[in-house]
């Protein structure tokens, strides 16, 4: 969902509201949160499985 939300922000957005730092935000985020809050939720269930 974390995907799905940032590219529908991303081909969505107005033209108006569009810069270069927005797009270096959004790009960061669609870069670095998914992999990171994945990663998590794997340590969480793996302990949850112990």
């Amino acid at each position: 969902s974390i995907f799905i939300s940032t590219g529908t922000f991303t081909y969505q957005k107005p033209p108006s509201i569009s810069s270069p730092i927005l797009n270096l935000v959004l790009s960061f985020l669609y870069s670095v949160v998914p992999p990171t809050v994945n990663s998590l939720i794997y340590s969480m269930r793996n302990q949850e499985l112990k």
